[in-house]
């Protein structure tokens, strides 16, 4: 585990670097990362480059022991590219060329781009490949599944479905282009999603549109990655990502990278709404998903943030080292802060770093001391890993389509996937979020929220999982859309039905107009946004609603299915259902549950085959006490303890 930070060497001066270099060291800093958006420096003019300044960075970081994470510039194109080949630049869905000036605005589709892109990134792999200090490559920056319209973007998504499709008559019977005479005739009339709504168009098309986009994005990174493994076969590459605006399909993006790499930037101030999710243990978990192995924190929240919107408030005491912590246990080998010192110019400037514009230490300097001293003394998880009873699918195409077609005011599918991680995290669980095609077959509970695109391998996966004694976890708007996402012509949940043993008669999309259920013990619960109305084949009621027109009437279902239990909850309840729920179903299924833990402490248990070590994580602003079973050595303060005294964002480690 290491910690390291972003830098800039070439938004400083030199006389500047060595001091930082040192500092650096003196504070613990293992990796730092430079490059990404560094093109302009490094090719001042088509095909001049200048890389001395670069040696000297990293000779400097070679002195002081710092490995040095390289990074591909592609991310922003220096002006004279732009300027030379303005069919670059992305197209927007109103046909208008973006303007330039920020980051990330050209086509990764564009030849001349992929030409300079693969001709930067070759330039440097070749005079830093073997270097020692480089210790992974970094392609691009938050890549996304952009959405330009550009004459070749457009040209190869006609490519993408003539290639999936075969005929212009395919196409309009999968998109259904009879509604609205849209039919074509020609693959050349097919457009990409206007500026209009998505919500008004073509919901094949859109969703095509992201596929296909999606695409774009993981087959630039394979082409980068060749030009990097041509030259350097053993350092490690990855690309670093977020939930942006249009977020990629993460497993498609990640499949030929090494590890995963994320920015982490939880939010400072604690809501007062319990209803309101606030950690990123559930991002955490995702992205220690997509490729089933530990991942890396790319960027770390280190300061207030405040660029393109007003300035967050600064982080609170204990949550530099905290969140860096709560990052480390659930699977992040290295977290890098961004940024060291916070930057006199640009856009960035009060999306504050380590070191504030005083150029002076501080809290938060101090606090990340802090951790980088505690990160040192934790070598002994180096060897361990978390292993899951409970697993969460995640599907990207579910995400889109909802996104393309809202259901109902204030459905979000993700939020849907965050009530069942605080609830099993509400009983000290380790959680998998993984991909719905994964093998599932060794988790003794699999939750598969709102799988609203229904695809032939994972409907085959999850019958398979429950037929062999697995218990699953369904939930509403399901199965309702096939893989061109339009509607099935049957019940819902469509091919689901045999498994959960009951049908939808009839649905309300009740938004936020709060109704009530009542469970097989008595307890009531509110449920809002969506009502199911259920019909019983071969399941049992777990809850029935007890309120509005349909009084009675099954809102979660339990069904026996050969070898294993399937539950189908056809409503969206408020957290103390969840809570609920999942205790029944960790006790039905024997996964063990941790009693009175405090709401906001999070418990990660990682293991090495022989000892387990138990992380307890405060993640609220109020001290909490934790009372141990039995007496346990704490990792952090070396000594053992018959219970825990949590600050604010503390974590404490202890031996089970």
């Amino acid at each position: 585990m290491r910690i390291g930070v972003d830098y800039y060497p070439e938004q400083w001066d030199r006389s500047m670097w060595e001091k930082d270099a040192e500092a650096m060291a003196r504070t613990g800093v293992k990796l730092v990362r430079i490059g990404e958006f560094a093109w302009s420096r490094l090719e001042p003019r088509d095909s001049e480059f200048d890389f001395f300044w670069l040696d000297d960075v990293i000779s400097i970081f070679s002195k002081y022991s710092i490995g040095v994470i390289l990074c591909a510039p592609t991310n922003c194109p220096p002006l004279w590219l732009y300027e030379a080949y303005p069919d670059i630049i992305q197209v927007g869905a109103d046909g208008k060329r973006i303007q330039t000036g920020i980051r990330g605005h050209r086509c990764i589709n564009a030849p001349m781009f992929q030409y300079y892109a693969k001709r930067i990134t070759e330039q440097m792999i070749r005079r830093y490949s073997g270097n020692p200090t480089v210790v992974a490559w970094q392609i691009d920056n938050e890549l996304e599944a952009y959405p330009c319209c550009c004459e070749v973007c457009k040209a190869k998504f006609r490519d993408w479905l003539a290639s999936k499709y075969d005929t212009i008559e395919n196409v309009n019977a999968a998109f259904g282009t009879s509604v609205w005479s849209g039919e074509y005739s020609s693959f050349e009339q097919i457009q990409p999603p206007t500026a209009y709504p998505k919500a008004w168009q073509n919901p094949s098309l859109c969703l095509e549109w992201y596929r296909f986009t999606s695409d774009s994005t993981a087959n630039f990174l394979k082409e980068l990655m060749l030009v990097i493994r041509l030259e350097d076969t053993k350092v490690p590459i990855t690309t670093n990502t977020w939930f942006s605006e249009n977020t990629p399909d993460f497993y498609q993006m990640f499949e030929f990278m090494d590890f995963v790499s994320y920015d982490n930037y939880p939010p400072v101030s604690i809501p007062n709404d319990t209803e309101e999710f606030y950690s990123h243990a559930f991002h955490l978990d995702l992205m220690r998903g997509i490729k089933e192995k530990n991942f890396w924190v790319m960027e770390q929240l280190s300061g207030p943030t405040g660029s393109w919107m007003p300035m967050s408030q600064t982080p609170r005491p204990g949550q530099i080292k905290g969140y860096s912590m709560q990052a480390l246990v659930h699977g992040a080998s290295a977290v890098v802060h961004f940024r060291w010192r916070t930057a006199l110019t640009g856009a960035e400037m009060y999306w504050h770093g380590i070191l504030d514009h005083s150029n002076k230490p501080n809290r938060r300097y101090l606090e990340f001391s802090e951790l980088c001293k505690s990160v040192s003394q934790l070598s002994i998880l180096d060897d361990t890993e978390i292993i899951s009873d409970i697993a969460i699918l995640y599907s990207p195409e579910t995400d889109a389509a909802f996104k393309i077609q809202p259901q109902v005011e204030g459905f979000y599918y993700l939020e849907q996937l965050k009530a069942f991680h605080a609830a099993f995290t509400h009983y000290g669980a380790n959680i998998d979020v993984i991909s719905p095609d994964t093998d599932i077959s060794g988790y003794k509970l699999v939750i598969a929220p709102s799988l609203h695109i229904n695809k032939r391998s994972v409907t085959e996966n999850l019958y398979r999982y429950v037929i062999n004694g697995g218990t699953l976890v369904l939930t509403a708007r399901t199965g309702v859309k096939n893989e061109l996402n339009n509607c099935i012509m049957d019940s819902l949940p469509t091919v689901f039905k045999e498994l959960v043993g009951a049908e939808v008669t009839e649905y309300d999309p009740i938004g936020k107009h709060e109704l009530t259920i009542r469970d097989f013990a008595g307890n009531e619960f509110v449920c809002k946004e969506w009502c199911d109305l259920l019909q019983l084949t071969t399941a049992r009621a777990y809850a029935e609603y007890s309120d509005g027109f349909f009084d009675c009437t099954p809102a979660v279902t339990m069904n026996r299915y050969c070898n294993g239990v399937a539950y189908y909850v056809g409503t969206i309840c408020e957290q103390d259902f969840y809570n609920s729920f999942a205790s029944n179903l960790m006790m039905q299924t024997g996964i063990p549950k941790l009693k009175n833990l405090p709401d906001g402490v999070e418990v990660t248990t990682r293991t090495n085959g022989r000892d387990e070590y138990v992380c307890f994580f405060n993640n609220t602003n109020q001290t909490q006490t934790i009372p141990l079973p039995k007496p346990m050595f704490s990792m952090i303060s070396s000594r053992g303890r018959d219970k825990l005294e949590l600050d604010p964002f503390e974590m404490d480690i202890v031996r089970k």
